[in-house]
């Protein structure tokens, strides 16, 4: 195996993860609606996962382990990628705001505080702050 193969089967892993761990958070509530499988479907396609494996994990999300990113960096830098995804989706109102503090809870954000992430990051989001911008202005938050 070379190394480009082994870089390549621990990216799709880790997306894979990822994948599973939105689904389950997604399935929280025991149902996946309209709009997160409409979500789903897109991030599916962004993270490369493939129509098999898409089917697989919905099939069986808690097979894969939930991981979120131990650095707070990289916990703010998914948030801000899922963030821009929900408001791109047009996910309106309440769902949107829903499906994002969902997802900040499965980033492994404390779950007291995720109303207040979620609504920050989709106000940062609206407003098109680049990463740099997202991740001082949330981290200002919290100070």
């Amino acid at each position: 195996m070379s190394i480009s193969d082994l870089f390549d089967s621990g990216f799709k892993k880790r997306n894979e993860d990822h994948f599973a761990a939105i689904v389950r958070v997604a399935m929280s509530d025991g149902v996946i609606n309209d709009a997160e499988k409409e979500f789903l479907d897109r991030l599916a396609i962004r993270l490369e996962i493939s129509e098999i494996d898409y089917k697989t994990i919905l099939k069986d999300y808690l097979r894969h382990p939930i991981n979120p990113p131990t650095s707070y960096d990289r916990r703010l830098e998914r948030l801000y990628d899922l963030a821009r995804m929900v408001w791109a989706d047009h996910i309106e109102g309440p769902n949107q705001v829903s499906l994002l503090e969902k997802l900040c809870i499965g980033l492994g954000f404390n779950p007291d505080n995720v109303k207040y992430i979620a609504d920050k990051a989709l106000t940062l989001v609206h407003y098109e702050v680049d990463l740099d911008e997202f991740t001082e202005k949330m981290k200002k938050m919290n100070q």
